[in-house]
């Protein structure tokens, strides 16, 4: 297929004052996922930044570097191009979700912090990270000294530009103190059609004190994708694997065959579930996992309008799982 040039819509990234592609790329799926392939998976960044996107969610965990590295890559070979680069530090003690239970000294001492932020920033091959972001939390850790010292010693030695924050999965309003202090640039959260539980109270936070939104995971795991039957399986150690059992595959096929009547005419299911979470303003921009060049034409596609019309967007938010 030939190469289509397009000028992707941009958002602004909270008070850093970015513009980033409103569509970014997740590097979970290329550093972590058993059936990854580096070539594919490269190829597929090329294509991305070929088509406007430049903003790219990477992380220590996502293969022990191997996403930092990829994404490095990409950078070095397109110097004149302005790429964002996002990271984060896993917890030392390697527990997700964060637990109140633990220590913040145990999970994100500085020594530990500035220690993965120096691995990241060597593989993404630049001499300061655009946004590294802790890849798990947990609130009661806020008023902790070494927190905001930490984050202040990683901007002034020039290791990092801004900081972020990941936020435990169902647990978005386990972020706000963070929020509050000012301290933190960016939050990453799940939010789709089916967990909708980010506009309680942390998008109206981040509004409030003009906090960037990363929103991961707006396909729910790929349910909204559309391509998953209660045949799907995966491979043992493959996240999905966990994530839709106990039954939860069989829910989540009923559920999305309830969206398929929504969907407008000329959008995919995919599309239509992008653009819902797009239509709130508080999101600044949406990661998607992309390690095929069609996911990316796909998901990069652009000339349409993102947003969708209220009376669906009304109907789509009936379909908010209460349960989450």
């Amino acid at each position: 297929m030939p190469l289509v040039k397009t000028s992707p819509p941009l958002r602004r990234f909270g008070r850093t004052g970015w513009q980033v592609s409103e569509v970014g790329l997740g590097l979970w799926g290329m550093g972590s996922w058993p059936d990854r392939d580096d070539r594919e998976s490269a190829a597929s960044l090329r294509l991305a930044a070929d088509l406007g996107c430049n903003f790219f969610d990477s992380a220590w965990d996502y293969g022990q570097g191997r996403s930092d590295a990829l994404l490095g890559d990409l950078i070095a070979a397109r110097p004149a191009q302005r790429l964002f680069a996002a990271t984060k530090v896993p917890p030392a003690n390697f527990k997700w979700p964060a637990a109140a239970a633990d220590a913040y000294e145990d999970v994100f001492s500085r020594d530990h912090v500035l220690d993965y932020t120096r691995r990241c920033r060597e593989l993404l091959r630049v001499p300061t990270i655009d946004l590294l972001q802790l890849h798990v939390w947990d609130d009661t850790w806020t008023a902790h000294p070494a927190f905001a010292a930490t984050i202040a010693e990683l901007k002034e030695s020039g290791l990092i530009r801004y900081f972020g924050l990941s936020l435990n999965r169902g647990q978005p309003w386990n972020g706000l103190r963070a929020v509050a202090t000012g301290l933190v640039d960016a939050v990453q959260v799940v939010y789709n059609i089916f967990d909708q539980s980010a506009e309680d109270a942390l998008f109206p936070a981040c509004l409030e004190h003009d906090v960037a939104v990363i929103v991961r995971v707006p396909l729910d795991e790929g349910s909204l994708g559309g391509g998953l039957t209660r045949a799907s399986r995966f491979a043992p150690d493959d996240f999905r694997a966990r994530y839709f059992g106990a039954g939860n595959l069989e829910r989540t096929v009923e559920r999305v065959e309830r969206l398929r009547p929504l969907v407008p005419e000329g959008l995919t299911l995919a599309e239509m579930a992008l653009r819902f979470v797009l239509s709130n303003r508080a999101v600044s921009t949406v990661i998607v996992g992309m390690r095929k060049e069609t996911h990316v034409r796909a998901n990069l596609a652009a000339g349409a309008p993102r947003t969708l019309p209220p009376p669906l967007l009304a109907q789509l938010r009936e379909h908010r799982y209460r349960t989450l």
